[in-house]
């Protein structure tokens, strides 16, 4: 059996680029409300459509410490590659109602869009959903510490997180091809 190959090489790019996560957008994911993949954009890897608009997503930003990794795993003994993607989130300052969202949302397998600084928005968990694996609710021991929390979000996925094309001229709709995911 013949695989694909790669079509393209890679130029050294440009000093252009910065890290950090600017904001993660939680989608629910059940059968009636998650981002569904109908194609790829065979040139660049990137989602082409969804198949389902998604409603009651929810937009945290972000500062400072957060990050996404994606670990790739092959077994040329078993013939078989996966990715780990591991989401680490700080969210600064405690309050009851963010303790309340932290527990719900620790018990759901969302979809977790990831907006970096460079403008480019990843999937994490498009197919089984993303679970959070740890995390502290810390009030920090001098007057400098952090207050708040840390998560981290782990999801085991057949490809990379997939790349949305945004329309950036829309605050608060993602749009891919005719369908959009709203969030609050």
């Amino acid at each position: 059996m013949s695989c694909d190959f790669i079509s393209t090489g890679r130029a050294l790019p440009c000093k252009d680029s910065v890290g950090g996560i600017k904001a993660v957008i939680f989608v629910p994911n059940d059968a009636s409300n998650k981002i569904v993949v109908s194609g790829t954009d065979s040139t660049t890897g990137g989602i082409q459509s969804i198949v389902a608009s998604v409603a009651g997503a929810f937009k945290y930003e972000l500062k400072g410490t957060s990050s996404l990794e994606q670990t790739i795993t092959a077994s040329a003994d078993n013939g078989t590659v996966f990715y780990e993607q591991t989401l680490n989130l700080t969210l600064p300052k405690l309050s009851a109602l963010d303790t309340k969202e932290i527990k719900l949302l620790a018990a759901q397998r969302p979809q977790i869009i990831v907006q970096d600084y460079n403008s480019n928005y990843l999937v994490v968990g498009l197919e089984n959903g993303a679970d959070v694996s740890g995390g502290t609710i810390v009030t920090g021991g001098a007057m400098g510490d952090m207050s708040g929390y840390t998560l981290v979000f782990s999801a085991m996925e057949n490809a990379p997180a997939s790349h949305l094309e945004i329309d950036s001229d829309s605050g608060t709709v993602i749009t891919l091809d005719s369908n959009t995911i709203t969030y609050s």
